[in-house]
């Protein structure tokens, strides 16, 4: 019988240290997915009086409202100003230049992001993954990168192919695709975190048996405990590619337009090469 266990725990110092330093999320990406998403993003329109559709829908610019969780790097994390950065937050402000609006960031949970559009926020981009289940409650932008998870070991661990997973103990962060695949393998234990970060922390401290995060934020977490923690490609596990978007207000066709038309600028003028070599190649 499969357990779930919800771990909400603070960050140790040194877990501050590393997303100080390096910037979760360690959301999915995994950027970011939670079973009470459905629910509250029905509402979330009707229980503010703000909507996206008043505050980033005016074609002489205005103030876009986007939600992150920063807390998965390279894609978003803490900057040393204590501001968000990373690609993702690169990238969306490099797209209110394009289409004239001002970016405001607001960092939240990630398994909020999607309830909160239309009311707290306009949009969101966290590494976030474009599921059928989120396309019910928001829309989605062109995709502008192509991710696969990864599975997060200790060093001395037999863990090796997906058949190896059953019947562990795995640490995902909340609302993430590492958090859907968890709860599909047979007889395990998941134990899902507000940030990836923390999973990585309790495997650290032998308390989960790997950890299924994205790749890139896997591969910062590989480099930061490099005498403790072995990272898996997720093509051992048959883990199939997945593609990361911006999530938007649903039916705001003038608002996915702009920011379907930025994107492609920022691909053609070079400005989306550049941002990926400096946040996700270096």
């Amino acid at each position: 019988m499969k357990k779930k266990i919800m771990a909400l725990v603070l960050s140790a110092v040194m877990t501050g240290a590393l997303i100080t330093g390096c910037g979760s999320a360690a959301s999915e990406s995994g950027a970011g997915e939670a079973a009470d998403e459905s629910a509250a993003g029905e509402n979330a329109a009707e229980n503010n009086g703000e909507s996206a559709d008043e505050s980033a829908d005016d074609s002489e610019g205005g103030t876009l409202r986007v939600g992150t969780n920063a807390a998965f790097p390279p894609f978003e994390f803490v900057g040393d100003d204590g501001n968000p950065d990373g690609f993702d937050m690169a990238l969306i402000k490099a797209v209110g230049e394009k289409i004239g609006y001002d970016v405001e960031i607001q960092d939240m949970e990630f398994d909020s992001l999607v309830s909160s559009i239309g009311s707290k926020i306009d949009v969101a981009i966290a590494g976030m993954t474009v599921t059928e289940e989120r396309q019910k409650m928001v829309d989605f932008s062109d995709s502008y990168y192509e991710a696969v998870q990864a599975v997060i070991v200790p060093k001395d661990s037999a863990i090796a192919t997906a058949a190896d997973l059953e019947n562990k103990k795995i640490g995902v962060q909340l609302g993430t695709t590492g958090e859907f695949i968890a709860d599909e393998i047979a007889g395990v234990e998941v134990s899902a975190y507000n940030k990836a970060v923390d999973a990585v922390n309790d495997l650290n401290n032998g308390r989960v048996d790997c950890v299924i995060v994205d790749k890139n934020p896997a591969e910062v977490f590989g480099a930061q405990f490099p005498d403790k923690v072995t990272v898996l490609p997720g093509t051992d596990f048959d883990f199939e590619p997945e593609f990361y978007a911006i999530a938007l207000p649903k039916g705001n066709t003038d608002l996915a337009d702009k920011i379907n038309s930025a994107l492609k600028e920022l691909k053609e003028d070079g400005t989306y090469d550049s941002l990926v070599a400096e946040y996700i190649e270096e």
